[in-house]
């Protein structure tokens, strides 16, 4: 049991890093987007590689854990959960890097007008914080705070929601920057597909974390 609790106990210590990195990633990816940072978005492609790394490590050993100490109850949970939150973690980063790509073509960024127009910057800050949140909700194991990213994720759907109507206009009225609004499109896509992956884990913390309250409670796993 000491050797499980050990292999679990660095397994929510790598997840907790996976999530600081792959946050520190969105945000070097809002600076990319929204300034035209240059070093940043080389500072995105640097960082993938640890991402991916990551995301490696993690795999390996929840696949220790269920192979060697076949966890139950609880502790299965966490890893089944730990698992997925990994892969949507990943993914996040994967469309940060894309964000810094994509900026990385457009020689003078974006228009700034357009930019506003579109909700870009809210859509950012609500990624951050439905980010924030969730590593406290993981933290904590607290299925309130997971569930209030159910509600920031429908903020982020309006956004982009109402950005193409903005984008077809903008390309309809500038014609030579039709190429930019596509791109800007795509980008305001990459933010609404984190905002899903983000969603996703605060479903598997819910998972795990409720799973553990009903144990404590003394009703049993089987009661949810």
């Amino acid at each position: 049991m000491e050797h499980l609790q050990a292999e679990l106990d660095s397994l929510r210590s790598e997840l907790s890093q996976m999530f600081t990195l792959v946050l520190a990633q969105v945000r070097r990816a809002e600076r990319a987007f929204l300034s035209n940072d240059r070093p940043v978005m080389k500072e995105i492609a640097s960082t993938e590689k640890l991402v991916n790394a990551m995301e490696l490590q993690i795999d390996s050993r929840s696949e220790t854990v269920l192979a060697l100490f076949t966890p139950v109850a609880v502790d299965l949970r966490f890893v089944l959960s730990a698992l997925k939150i990994n892969i949507n973690l990943e993914r996040i980063g994967d469309l940060a890097d894309g964000v810094g790509r994509t900026v990385s073509h457009i020689k003078d960024g974006f228009d700034k007008a357009l930019l506003e127009n579109v909700g870009a910057h809210k859509a950012f800050k609500a990624s951050v914080e439905m980010f924030e949140s969730l590593i406290q909700a993981y933290e904590k194991e607290d299925t309130l705070l997971a569930r209030d990213i159910f509600v920031k994720d429908k903020v982020i759907d309006d956004i982009v929601n109402q950005a193409i109507t903005s984008v077809e206009e903008y390309a309809k009225n500038n014609p030579d920057h039709f190429s930019d609004a596509i791109q800007l499109l795509s980008i305001m896509k990459m933010m609404e597909r984190m905002g899903d992956h983000l969603k996703n884990i605060s479903e598997e913390i819910i998972f795990y974390a409720e799973a553990r309250v009903l144990k404590h409670s003394g009703k049993g796993a089987g009661a949810k």
